[in-house]
């Protein structure tokens, strides 16, 4: 991949984000907002936690996306038996009585989480280390996964009986928490009409693995104003209660802020989303635009808020 300038890569980066969101919209309808989230979280190498209600196409999202970027893609689905063993894999003696490390559905470049919640807390730690370093270890040897990689986990927010609710720490490794909202009654109409035909779409792989690496460095290398970078991580001090720049709102309704992580996300999502727009260099409308996503499965209600029947939402909306 060569281009003549940081400039022309920003400009083909726009055209190839442009052709990734036509061939996606060939299977999803609508969404827009949502499969703008998750694609500026591929991105910048983040992760992405997909909540809403069952049938919102959220498992077809993603392995439409995986098809669109000519990558390897892996589903897991997450039950309470589930072990750690079944998604990171196992030492097996093989015929020659030398154990032989067979690998798990870890080992791709997109990895579906299904119903994360589902599953104990033992087995959702064995995505931890492969979120955070892209490895895993067993049986004390490291194992580096593929590049790139990127988990996309769903989780449905009504049935709570024998979920298991995700630790702050596991939480805190996805970059976006993204909320499926239902389809408007147009966008409805055209799914019904597409999905009870035999019509089935074709897509045509739009970017490899190559390139996703080279766009991923360019992000990167995108300069940010100070007054931008001062803006994030003013925002989230905001939402700490023993900050200097706490703000009435957290005090009044949050019971934990927001970590470091978060302002480093603002500040890589901020350089994305400004490249996808054609930016050379994100500005704070950029910040405010993926600000919600970002923070809201990283501040904690307290039950004032609770009784109030104030919403995250609303709490970020008023620190923005």
């Amino acid at each position: 991949m060569t281009y003549k300038n940081d400039t022309e890569a920003v400009e083909a980066f726009v055209a190839k984000y442009k052709l990734l969101t036509q061939e996606i919209g060939k299977v999803i309808v609508g969404q827009e907002e949502t499969v703008k989230n998750v694609l500026i979280s591929i991105f910048s190498k983040g992760h992405c936690l997909l909540v809403g209600v069952p049938g919102l196409a959220k498992t077809l999202l993603v392995s439409t996306i995986s098809d669109a970027l000519g990558l390897s893609f892996n589903r897991i689905q997450f039950t309470p038996d589930l072990m750690p063993s079944d998604i990171i894999g196992s030492e097996i003696l093989d015929e020659q009585r030398n154990f032989k490390f067979i690998k798990g559905p870890i080992f791709a470049n997109i990895i579906l989480a299904d119903e994360i919640n589902r599953t104990p807390p033992k087995t959702q730690a064995a995505l931890l280390e492969a979120m955070q370093e892209r490895q895993v270890t067993t049986a004390g040897k490291k194992y580096p996964l593929d590049n790139p990689f990127f988990v996309l986990a769903t989780q449905n927010p009504i049935e709570q009986e024998g979920t298991y609710p995700l630790p702050e720490a596991q939480l805190d490794r996805f970059m976006f928490n993204v909320w499926l909202d239902y389809p408007k009654f147009a966008e409805e109409l055209q799914v019904v009409k597409l999905t009870t035909t035999n019509f089935k779409a074709t897509l045509n792989k739009v970017l490899n693995a190559e390139e996703i690496i080279f766009f991923q460095e360019l992000i990167r290398k995108i300069p940010v104003a100070d007054n931008v970078v001062e803006y994030a991580v003013k925002l989230v001090n905001k939402t700490r209660l023993n900050s200097e720049f706490s703000a009435d709102a957290a005090k009044k309704y949050l019971q934990w802020g927001a970590g470091p992580r978060a302002s480093q996300y603002l500040v890589i999502g901020a350089k994305c989303h400004a490249a996808i727009n054609g930016k050379f260099s994100p500005d704070i409308e950029d910040v405010k635009a993926i600000a919600i996503p970002i923070l809201r499965h990283r501040i904690v209600l307290n039950y004032k808020a609770e009784a109030e029947g104030m919403s995250v939402e609303q709490i970020i909306k008023q620190l923005l």
